[in-house]
């Protein structure tokens, strides 16, 4: 499986294996800080046409830190809680976390930022504990937001660069 957006990939590597990659426009540190302040995390990270709001959402994000995600829907009354810990954090370079919501194990994520002449390659990926979590994942349309979230992405970004968000 591979899909593409023209600007972003999602590729099945191997049964247990997703992978995401897109170069977005800015600085390594303002892409990290993005995925590292939550007020910033927000603004981006559920994709707008799912109708899905963050309700909230809490992170240490340091190496032995954890993170909570509340969502929600205006169709339920029900949440979405996902939640999980850091197991490696290294400041503009790279994020590993789990993600440890439901009744079993989830995937390992790990995302990285590699600066290129002012861009940022942003590649997530994850690891899933068994081909049929990966493969339930799909089924479900939970791996299918990442085009649009890293879209969303780049808009936080550009304000950041430009110095207009108090980066």
């Amino acid at each position: 499986m591979r899909l593409t957006d023209g600007e972003t990939a999602v590729e099945r590597t191997s049964d247990r294996e997703l992978v995401v990659t897109r170069t977005v426009r800015g600085a390594a540190r303002h892409v990290f800080e993005a995925w590292a302040r939550p007020e910033l995390f927000k603004r981006w990270w559920a994709p707008a046409s799912f109708g899905v709001t963050i309700i909230s959402y809490e992170a240490d994000v340091r190496t032995g830190g954890s993170y909570r995600l509340e969502m929600g829907h205006p169709s339920s009354d029900q949440t979405m809680t996902f939640f999980g810990r850091y197991l490696d954090v290294v400041p503009d370079t790279r994020i590993v976390w789990t993600n440890e919501e439901g009744d079993q194990d989830g995937p390992v994520t790990t995302v990285t930022f590699e600066e290129r002449d002012g861009e940022t390659l942003v590649m997530v990926h994850d690891l899933y504990p068994s081909k049929q979590s990966l493969d339930e994942a799909i089924a479900s349309g939970s791996t299918s937001g990442w085009g649009e979230q890293l879209e969303q992405l780049d808009a936080v970004l550009a304000n950041l660069d430009a110095g207009t968000e108090g980066a």
